[in-house]
């Protein structure tokens, strides 16, 4: 796990630049330095490449930028190749020989073998750049899922690539500046779409893709992506127990793979399902024993300390807590923001990323997580929440109706004393057609897009008529509309939400902050390509997330938690910035001066809006939505555009 950055063009000055990249993403790898610079050749262009280390596999060996033994090819690597063992012996048993015990050079070999193919042959969480020599170009591929981030823009007609936009701001005459369409997207789906993201002319690669850029341009394929079954092909299960065998199966061997390391790997323990599942299946292999790492909070609404420390107990580790107060989370907010690159909705992020110092502070740089459960195996409320929308719209009259939408959220005790009407009001039940492509998420879509309320009036004119649904609905595959509803809204959840919120904000940029790494056992594309081929009553039945999950390892779990009921990950929002230091915070980046002179957003409703929340104890979603999203949009501009700002404000 990594940092690393690049180029494909002709530049001045080399080293330096590439050094300036790499101390932008230095927290990245706090363990070693290193550049590699190839001088431009006859019509080829000139390549460079940078990269910050956290040494995780191969310690002493294994430096890079790496070239291979012939030095044609140079390689910067962010990320694992967790079946690296497999594939070494597999060549070596073809004759190829090998200077270094780590990955890498697996990698670069099987490059240098196979060329893009080789993406094909990877278990990984990865991104990473090879210079080839030989063709002259610069070839970058990114893992299938969207773990580790990849970004890149053009200058002057020279290619500028990084793990993080920070290292591309290095570049000497880029400046930042806010894509107003994908603060659009932020507002409405949580999350830029990709490749778009919140800098104007930055670019991400997706999710399973590689680009191959040479002298003659930049080419971008696509290697894997995920699919399922048309709708008529899906048959009910003949052998529950057979199908749960094989998932505990591909569950043992994901886990035990992302325990290879030279160094200790811990495991993050939530109190949910799918974090003690990963604990206790790590518990039995990890070899120097298990490390379990918690957030606790003051609330009882957001804190599951009492189901994080009765799993502990029973899988007896060593089990380490952080406790975030809403100060805490006011006091990181800012440096999460930095780390995100880009606004946010949700103070979630800030909990994650002190427990990542608190992982670091042991002495750890490893942890396995339960993220990609809720997608793989359709955990969350929303899967549930369609599925009864879908039945109040064929059986409106249906004295059900109420009961269902209360059962949806028992974690909610307000919403068990609202009416029938109010219910079916709030989650939208007869608002979208059946037909709709997006039926499933529209009741967020429309809660979250709420916020966009307090955009100014010269945002919406620069708007006008764009939709981000839209954008959402045009990036989906021709299959789309022949799957079953529940897959359609796991490929939503998966293919938007997951690589630019969960495992971006919330995840890699919250752990690499403190030079930490998350492994995902559930996101193991083994795992993910076998829940595709479950039908959909094996992970929602009736109105039970992660059947057959559950039911597959509940002999290692206490009962408490087999049967829980999904409580979703979340942390104080606009109460967090109720103190008196954070008002203070706060009134720097919102008061309406500040505000109105940046345009973005209507100072005297944003003005109205902070005056409300400190006034409440129990904000609405919308308020709460509203307030971070326009505070952290504030925030960023601070970071990345305060020294055009504070230039424009001499003048």
């Amino acid at each position: 796990m990594c940092g690393l950055a690049g180029y494909l063009g002709n530049v001045a000055e080399p080293e330096r630049l590439l050094a300036a990249m790499g101390d932008a993403i230095a927290h990245r790898g706090p363990d070693g330095r290193g550049l590699n610079v190839i001088a431009p050749e006859g019509s080829a262009p000139g390549a460079g490449l940078s990269h910050v280390r956290l040494s995780i596999v191969g310690l002493a060996d294994s430096a890079q930028p790496m070239v291979s033994e012939y030095g044609e090819l140079a390689i910067a690597f962010n990320g694992e190749i967790f079946n690296y063992v497999e594939l070494r012996e597999e060549l070596v048993a073809r004759g190829y020989r090998f200077r270094t015990s780590g990955d890498t050079e697996v990698l670069l070999k099987l490059y240098e073998i196979y060329g893009p193919e080789c993406l094909c042959r990877l278990n990984g969480d990865f991104a990473f750049a090879i210079w080839d020599g030989r063709a002259k170009r610069m070839f970058i591929a990114r893992d299938r899922m969207g773990v580790r981030p990849l970004f890149y823009t053009e200058k002057a007609g020279t290619l500028y690539f990084a793990s993080e936009v920070k290292a591309l701001l290095a570049v000497p005459g880029f400046h930042a500046a806010l894509d107003p369409l994908a603060l659009d997207q932020v507002f409405t789906l949580w999350s830029p779409i990709a490749p778009r993201t919140a800098f104007e002319g930055v670019f991400e690669l997706e999710p399973g893709n590689y680009m191959i850029a040479d002298a003659s341009g930049r080419r971008i394929s696509t290697y894997w992506s995920l699919d399922f079954p048309d709708a008529v092909d899906v048959r009910p299960e003949l052998n529950e127990d057979d199908r749960a065998a094989q998932l505990r199966h591909l569950l043992e061997d994901a886990t035990r793979i992302r325990l290879r390391a030279d160094v200790p790997v811990g495991s993050c323990l939530s109190g949910g399902l799918d974090s003690s599942i990963v604990a206790a299946l790590a518990a039995e292999m990890a070899p120097r024993g298990l490390d379990t790492f918690a957030i606790t909070f003051d609330s009882a609404e957001h804190d599951e300390s009492s189901f994080q420390k009765l799993m502990a107990r029973h899988l007896g580790v060593k089990h380490h807590e952080i406790n975030c107060s809403e100060a805490d989370i006011a006091a990181a907010f800012p440096d999460v923001v930095r780390l995100a690159e880009k606004p946010l909705i949700r103070t979630a992020p800030a909990p994650m990323y002190r427990l990542s110092s608190l992982i670091r502070e042991t002495g750890m740089k490893v942890v396995l997580t339960g993220e990609g459960a809720d997608e793989v195996f359709a955990g969350y409320d929303l899967f549930k929440e369609a599925q009864v929308r879908r039945f109040c719209a064929r059986q409106p009259g249906s004295k059900f109706r109420p009961h269902l939408f209360r059962k949806l959220y028992p974690y909610l005790p307000g919403l068990q004393k609202q009416s029938a009407e109010y219910l079916a009001a709030f989650f939208g039940a007869d608002a979208a057609p059946l037909s709709d492509p997006l039926f499933s998420h529209r009741p967020r879509l429309r809660g979250t897009a709420a916020a966009k309320l307090f955009f100014s009036a010269d945002l919406k004119s620069r708007l006008a008529g764009y939709d981000a649904a839209d954008d959402m609905i045009a990036q989906l595959p021709e299959r789309f509309s022949r799957w079953h509803p529940l897959h359609q809204a796991q490929y939503l959840e998966t293919r938007f939400l997951m690589p630019g919120y969960i495992l971006s904000s919330q995840g890699d940029r919250m752990a690499m902050g403190n030079g930490v790494e998350g492994r995902f056992p559930f996101l193991d594309h083994r795992l993910v390509e076998f829940a595709t081929t479950l039908s959909p009553s094996m992970k929602l039945k009736g109105l039970k997330e992660k059947y057959l999950l559950r039911k597959s390892m509940a002999d290692k779990l206490p009962a408490e938690i087999t049967h829980r009921v999904k409580q979703p990950y979340r942390a104080p929002d606009s109460r967090a910035f109720s103190g008196a230091v954070a008002q203070e915070q706060v009134h720097a980046v919102l008061n309406p001066s500040r505000v109105a002179g940046d345009g973005l957003f209507n100072a005297a409703a944003v003005d109205k809006l902070v005056q409300k929340c400190a006034g409440q104890s129990a904000p609405s979603f919308r308020d709460d939505t509203a307030f971070i999203g326009v505070l952290s949009t504030q925030m960023w501009l601070d970071i990345f555009q305060g020294t055009n700002r504070r230039a424009s404000e001499a003048a």
